[in-house]
């Protein structure tokens, strides 16, 4: 079984996005699970899509990087996100990762006017950390718009619907004890969804 995870945030070594990714890593590896990081900013990931990589993907031709990229989500059972929630969404590098990967051919298709997602049987679950309250953001709708488009409107798209989300929030004002909270909400999610995938395959 395979775990990707990808990592996107600036602040590569001392963050606290970081801190999720490592305690993730920790609790995969020791669960014997083959585990793939890419950590964008460290692979200096190219977020740019051009209109010729557009044009070219509709004739089945894509760039080695993004095929490699692609062979790794293939391959994957459990997709992990980690990233900061800015300006309403995910940081450009991210974003641009997606634009590129996900592209026509590997993650939809088109048959008989319809869109068909080709990414089926996968779990994901996202790590996001906002500098806003969890409360505020669900009392004024934006959590819900955050679950409509970017968690799962993008992703059931290209047919992954085992989907979980956390946010976290108050991300720069909280202790030390609030922040170890939150790595064990990641913790325990991340060993009940390695769990449910190895009980899937017994």
């Amino acid at each position: 079984m395979k775990h990707l995870i990808l990592f996107a945030h600036p602040n590569i070594q001392n963050s606290f996005n970081r801190a999720i990714l490592d305690a993730v890593v920790q609790v995969s590896q020791n669960a014997g699970i083959e585990t793939i990081v890419r950590d964008l900013y460290t692979l200096n990931f190219n977020p740019v899509l051009s209109w010729e990589e557009i044009q070219a993907a509709y004739q089945e031709i894509v760039p080695a990087e993004i095929k490699h990229e692609q062979k790794l989500m293939t391959s994957a059972h459990l997709i992990t996100l980690i990233y900061p929630l800015w300006w309403m969404g995910f940081p450009a590098i991210l974003k641009g990762y997606f634009d590129r990967v996900l592209s026509y051919g590997f993650a939809y298709k088109t048959e008989n006017g319809e869109s068909i997602g080709l990414l089926q049987n996968k779990k994901m679950q996202q790590f996001i950390t906002i500098g806003n309250n969890v409360s505020r953001y669900q009392e004024i709708g934006f959590a819900d718009s955050l679950k409509d488009c970017l968690v799962d409107g993008l992703f059931n798209y290209c047919g992954i619907t085992d989907i979980q989300h956390e946010l976290f929030g108050d991300i720069h004002i909280i202790d030390d004890e609030a922040r170890q909270q939150m790595l064990q909400i990641a913790i325990n999610k991340t060993q009940q969804n390695l769990t449910a995938l190895l009980e899937k395959k017994v």
